[in-house]
Order: C-alpha cells, then structure tokens, then sequence
C-alpha cells in the first residue's frame, strides 16, 4: 500500500471522527485473498473503528455497502457501516474484534456448539434477508467456479489432463445446485468470517452475497478449512438444519432427508472443486502464499463428498488414484 494512500486513508477516518490526523492511531488488522486491506482506528477516548482499504479499480464495495445495511436493518448481526467513500474505495466499519470462530475451536464440545450456533445463524439470515435484490447464483455462475478446477489446479499447475468424467461431474453437480430452493447465500460462511462479538455470532466479508441453493453456506461452514468432520457428524449437522428448514417452510416436505443429504454432498463436491481452484489461481497468478498448503484438506473433503455420489465412482476413482498422488507429488517439489 502506497504512502499516498495509507495518509489518505487515514487523513479521511480522522475527518470522519471530527478529528485531525494527529489524534488518531491507524494499525494493520487483517487482510484476506482479495485486494481489501483493514486497518484498526484507534481514538483519543480508547474507542476502536475498522476502515476498509479496497482499491475501485479492484474492488467494488458497493455490494458490501448495500447488504450490510439491508441485513442490519433485518435484524441480522453485521457491522454497522458508520461512514462511505466509494470514489476512494474507504469505508469505516464498526470494530468486531479479534475473535473469529475458529479461534473457539478448543475441543470436541466447543466445535460442536459453535456450528451448531453457526448453522442456527444460516437459518436466520435465510429466514430474514430475501434473495430477490440479489445476483442469482445460476448455471452460469455455478460452472465458471467449476471451471477454475481444470483451469488453474490441473492445467496450471499440476499439467494433468481433466478425466474423461469430468464433463458429466460437472452437468450433475450443477443440476443437484439448481434443484434446490432459492435463499439468501452468504457464499463465504467459513469459520474465519464469523466473529464473535458481544457474545453472538457477526457476519464479515459478505459482498459476494447471491440468490442460491439453501445448502451452500451449510457446506461453506461444515467443510470449511478448518474442521474435517466423520460422515456420522457431517449427517448429524445436516439433519438439524433440514429439520428446522422444513419447520420454517424454507424447504418443502416433498423434499425427504435422503434427497437432501444427497444434494449437500454434491454441494460440497461443487465447492471443493472451486476451492482447489481458486488456491491454485491464488498462488500461480496473485503471488499469494500460504494456500497451496491447505489443498491435501479440501482434497479430502472433495473425496468424502465423492463417496455419496455413487453415480460418480469413476470420478471417485480418478482422485483417489490419479489427483491424490499428483497433488502430493506437486507438493513434496516445493522448497520449504
């Protein structure tokens, strides 16, 4: 980040304040994949705000702007936007804190708990938040993320042709995607963009929000970076939030817990290709490090999921025989 920026930056948080350069502290918070920086705001009273560093020329904050302010005022737990400069890309940002979920994981009993109030949290923002101003998450949409798998992990970086499956794979994850009812989609409801905050759960980094299958934030949060749950426990998640979404009306009672597991795995399936990709694309094309490191855990959530989807064995096979050892083969080359 340029000197120009961060003195710009911080020269208009302060006016924001009522305040002069002189009486605020700025300090790096966090980063994420994108070009979006934070910075911690310290003012003279102690008091704590967030800004949000997203260059216009790479980053549209619009989205994140509109939503935050839709789903507050719906009631859902967000940070309340204090202040916008779009043409500059800043925002300023109510402060969370410092203690996003993964950090509660510290036994069998907290991991449980805390997905269980995670997944109750999907629930109210399906229940509140409509999808109807939102981009719709489409065949379209669902097959450029596809895409990124033979894209950016087989061709660019392990130059592995795609299986002669991949075609079909890729038809029938779409189709299980769509067959699903239409909800509000977070799109990213990972552990690390939860925080905890006056002792509940807070959505961040929700821009990317869509109009999309009921079970993909369920999938975003059960097969996320950070836990690798038995089939006994992924089932056992699952069959609490199909039960309440029947309850709420958000999934009709044609719709048998069977079917529904079923399209959660393949979910999770379509995800998992996605992650694998945009890893690989984060690495080869964006100079990002620390991600290639996390292939091997996707890779066995992409083969629990694939274990369902008996229509898919030769698929199932493929990885199991052909992406695993090429992918630890790729990953033992690496200088450490």
């Amino acid at each position: 980040m340029s000197s120009y920026r961060i003195n710009a930056l911080t020269m208009w948080a302060a006016q924001q304040n009522g305040l002069s350069e002189t009486d605020i502290s700025l300090s790096s918070a966090v980063g994420d994949a994108s070009f979006r920086r934070y910075f911690r705001l310290t003012l003279p009273d102690g008091t704590t705000q967030v800004v949000m560093d997203a260059p216009p020329e790479q980053e549209d904050s619009q989205p994140f702007v509109t939503i935050a302010k839709r789903w507050r005022s719906a009631g859902l737990p967000v940070p309340k936007v204090h202040a916008t400069n779009l043409a500059d890309g800043f925002l300023l940002l109510e402060d969370l804190g410092n203690t996003p979920l993964q950090c509660l994981f510290s036994d069998d009993a907290s991991i449980q708990a805390y997905h269980q109030q995670a997944l109750t949290l999907i629930a109210e923002l399906q229940n509140r938040a409509g999808p109807d101003s939102l981009p719709v998450y489409d065949t379209a949409l669902l097959g450029r993320e596809l895409d990124l798998f033979p894209e950016w992990c087989l061709s660019a970086w392990l130059t592995l042709p795609s299986p002669e499956s991949w075609h079909v794979v890729r038809e029938q994850l779409i189709q299980h995607a769509l067959a699903q009812p239409v909800v509000t989609v977070h799109r990213d409801f990972d552990a690390m963009n939860l925080m905890l905050h006056d002792q509940r759960l807070f959505m961040i980094d929700f821009q990317d929000a869509v109009a999309g299958p009921l079970s993909y934030d369920v999938i975003s949060l059960l097969r996320g970076r950070y836990c690798r749950f038995s089939n006994e426990q992924f089932a056992g998640f699952v069959e609490a939030f199909y039960h309440q979404a029947r309850h709420d009306g958000r999934l009709p009672s044609s719709v048998d817990f069977a079917t529904f597991l079923l399209q959660c795995h393949a979910m999770a399936a379509q995800r998992s290709l996605k992650v694998l990709g945009i890893f690989c694309r984060l690495t080869l094309r964006d100079q990002k490090s620390g991600y290639l490191e996390r292939l091997p855990h996707f890779l066995d959530h992409l083969e629990d999921s694939f274990s369902f989807l008996t229509e898919q064995a030769e698929f199932a096979e493929w990885l199991q025989l052909t992406l695993r050892p090429a992918i630890m083969k790729r990953l033992a080359e690496i200088p450490s």
